[in-house]
């Protein structure tokens, strides 16, 4: 693995805004790639044609902040797609044609949300087994995509149930049919804000994340903006004996510092992380004093970058009046600057950036959540470092 300076680095003050195992060895069996792919059904340019264009230089010399092969997006952008029935519509249906149609738009990696699809689809409803890994992953190979990742299963137990652990390692063998590199799960390690909750949360963590690496797989925890909250470690005592205070350290901040930096990583959603910086920004000190500390998602990065392998890039454009700061729009069409934050957070070729809209799926327009992940597409392809 690329070895990264994890010390913090010096960067413009953000300012306030709203705003080998066997099992290892399958997922290097790729399966013949499919022949020329047709033209796409949304009008993209092909993927192929696309990436001779950036070879060409047609961006007269400014290089791309995500090279194509990074370029992906999270399956629950268009679940809606995949779990339609393809006998009642004419558009892509079911993860074989959504795979197609993502690739003509130009994606080359993908991250799941789930193994579910309509029963009518080719391989029937459900390809979370592993015969329906090997099926999805020969279709991934016909069309030049590679999954990156998915939100798999975190067993609930602690200590762990030999029930939970056996599906646990179920889960980590289909992602290595599949050949992704990493796995994880879209929730929280914990829901509290105490420290001793996120210590046993670490505990545990750890504990799977060493299991999921002699796998070959690197686990993830995927986070909304509650988990960049200030931990409460210190002050008074509540009625329960919890303390009240905050040393002004984040929950996940303090969940970095406490795990496996070799088993344990993070997925940025940068969305929500934009969210925390509008909604958390003081917190009372031991000491009884409100102080202010405005969150840097950019920042937290650089000073992790191997902790960081996937990014959620999700788009959002502000509203005060939401209660979040942001409303969530199209990737590309928002107010959140991915180039400045895609060129402070380097390491390109590591970072794994999935274009993902919560609200992309209609069930008044039924291709809007693919029409989404086009924009989404050249949006990412268009972010250039500026010089």
């Amino acid at each position: 693995m690329t070895a990264f300076n994890d010390e913090a680095v010096t960067g413009d003050a953000l300012r306030r805004t709203l705003g080998v195992s066997r099992r290892r060895f399958l997922s290097t069996c790729t399966a013949a790639t499919a022949a020329a792919i047709a033209a796409p059904v949304f009008g993209a340019t092909p993927a192929l044609a696309q990436d001779r264009a950036e070879a060409a230089g047609y961006d007269r010399g400014r290089s791309a902040l995500v090279p194509p092969h990074k370029r992906g997006i999270i399956l629950y952008t268009v679940r809606d797609a995949i779990g339609r029935d393809p006998l009642a519509s004419d558009l892509p249906s079911g993860f074989r044609e959504v795979f197609r149609q993502l690739s003509r738009f130009g994606y080359r990696q993908v991250e799941f949300a789930g193994y579910g699809q309509h029963a009518n689809a080719p391989g029937g409803a459900d390809l979370g087994t592993l015969e329906g890994a090997k099926l999805l992953r020969s279709w991934l190979d016909a069309y030049g995509l590679r999954a990156q990742g998915s939100h798999g299963f975190i067993p609930p137990s602690w200590p762990l149930t030999p029930s939970d652990l056996d599906t646990f390692k179920r889960f980590l063998e289909i992602s290595n049919i599949l050949g992704m590199e990493h796995m994880g799960t879209g929730a929280d390690p914990t829901n509290t804000p105490y420290r001793a909750d996120w210590d046993v949360a670490a505990e545990k963590w750890n504990t799977l994340g060493a299991i999921a690496r002699r796998e070959g797989i690197k686990l993830y925890t995927h986070n909304h903006d509650s988990a960049y909250d200030f931990l409460l470690d210190g002050g008074p005592l509540d009625a329960q004996g919890r303390p009240t205070r905050s040393s002004g350290i984040r929950k996940l901040e303090y969940f970095l510092k406490v795990t496996d930096r070799k088993s344990v990583y993070l997925e940025l959603d940068v969305f929500w992380a934009h969210v925390a910086q509008y909604k958390f920004h003081t917190y009372t000190a031991h000491d009884g004093s409100q102080r202010e500390d405005v969150f840097d998602p950019a920042a937290l990065v650089v000073r992790n970058t191997s902790r960081f392998p996937l990014f959620h890039a999700k788009d959002g454009v502000v509203n005060p009046q939401s209660g979040l700061g942001y409303d969530m729009v199209p990737f590309g069409t928002g107010d959140i600057d991915y180039r400045r934050f895609f060129t402070r957070v380097g390491a390109k070729n590591y970072h794994n950036p999935m274009v993902e809209q919560d609200n992309a799926p209609s069930a008044s327009v039924p291709g809007q959540s693919l029409e989404f992940a086009r924009i989404g597409y050249d949006n990412l392809a268009a972010l250039r470092a500026r010089h």
